[in-house]
């Protein structure tokens, strides 16, 4: 393989991929003409996109459209202190261009949606999932398919984290398992929290990001065994890990005996998440609104809905009721005056209400979005998690 595709410098950067018997210049040219988008520029994205980086894979897409918050920094290792308030695409790619001058790194501050995905994806080899929610995670996997493109996976939650490669076309012409065969069906709405509620051991998405870039590496370069076929689980407390098999699911909507979908879909509507209408929208309250109400003294019962470790770190003085028990406990929540609920950042706090709706309850505001506004408008003083 010829020297002439590589500049002096990079091939004194690349040196130890190169002399890799295995690997060589012929593995570091497939990684200089690849383009990898990754989705999602937090715990799994920031290790992930550094190593990807440094390897010197050519094109590197990112798609986020968040701003970096200050807790992302006990895991997101890509941003600093200084990047607080930017979006995160934009710190993003300063910093990968940092690390590596020779690549182009294509910043979407964007949210990923039914209507551009496939756009987006189209141009790309490959696609890595760094997402924390259910609707995303389907909608990448379909939009994979669909573009015929392998979707490297990962997931993390508390000490657990998974890894897989779906989607992935063999060098006999064989396509694996997508996403869709390993879960046939999303979660109900709330049984699974995020790692924003449940928490994260801030280690861990180094651990599950680096291996998911070590298979996108494989794929890229083909050396060694993807993980098509197979889940890779990982327990952080016991050190231990696991390998599954996945096999084909002959009702895959997408891919089984008799398809049945063959556009991309309404996620959030898929994964039973409710719809922001007139018919199902609860009442809200702003921050703004509830200061003023706790300045001029008014009447008033406050309710926090989440979790004691979370009302350890931060509270506004609420009455706790966690929401697994608020129905259990509707007869501490007055019935006549009015009743503020706050979680975090409005979710359970919205299914608090309608669940007590149900029970007869017509008095109650949901804090839009909740103690994290409240300590970002109103008292700066306060924690944010």
């Amino acid at each position: 393989m010829s020297t002439n595709n590589f500049s002096s410098e990079e091939l004194a950067r690349y040196n130890r991929h190169i002399i890799i018997p295995e690997f060589g210049m012929e593995g570091q040219l497939k990684l200089k003409n690849a383009k990898v988008m990754v989705i999602g520029t937090g715990g799994l994205g920031s290790p992930l996109l550094l190593y990807l980086a440094a390897a010197g894979v050519g094109t590197l897409g990112i798609v986020d459209f968040d701003v970096v918050d200050e807790s992302n920094l006990q895991r997101q290792v890509l941003f600093s202190v200084n990047d607080v308030g930017r979006p995160k695409v934009e710190a993003a790619k300063e910093r990968i261009e940092g690390i590596n001058p020779h690549i182009k790194v294509n910043a979407y501050n964007v949210q990923l949606t039914s209507e551009n995905a496939l756009e987006l994806f189209k141009d790309y080899d490959l696609v890595a999932d760094g997402t924390d929610n259910f609707p995303t995670r389907y909608l990448v996997n379909d939009a994979c398919v669909f573009t015929g493109i392998p979707n490297i996976y990962a997931s993390i939650f508390r000490f657990d984290g998974q890894v897989s490669v779906f989607n992935y076309t063999d060098k006999n012409g064989q396509t694996g398992p997508n996403y869709r065969d390993l879960y046939a069906e999303p979660p109900p709405p709330g049984l699974v929290p995020s790692c924003a509620e449940g928490g994260v051991l801030g280690v861990l998405p180094g651990i599950i990001g680096s291996l998911q870039a070590n298979e996108v590496i494989k794929v890229i370069t083909g050396i060694g065994e993807p993980l098509s076929g197979k889940l890779y689980t990982f327990d952080a407390l016991t050190f231990s890990s696991r390998t599954f098999k996945i096999g084909k699911d002959k009702t895959n909507p997408l891919t089984g005996e008799h398809p049945t979908q063959k556009t991309l879909i309404d996620y959030e509507q898929f994964c039973g998440i409710p719809q922001e209408n007139e018919a199902n929208k609860v009442a809200e309250i702003t921050v703004q609104e509830l200061k003023d109400w706790m300045v001029q003294g008014k009447d008033f019962q406050l309710i926090d809905v989440r979790e004691p470790h979370e009302y350890d770190i931060v509270n506004i003085g609420a009455e706790l009721i966690p929401l697994k028990s608020v129905v259990q406990n509707a007869a501490k929540i007055d019935r006549d005056r009015p009743v503020v609920v706050h979680c975090k950042m409005g979710g359970r706090s919205a299914t608090a209400i309608k669940a007590l709706q149900e029970k007869g309850f017509d008095n109650l505001l949901n804090l839009k979005g909740g103690i994290t506004a409240f300590a970002k408008e109103i008292d700066t003083s306060l924690v944010t998690y």
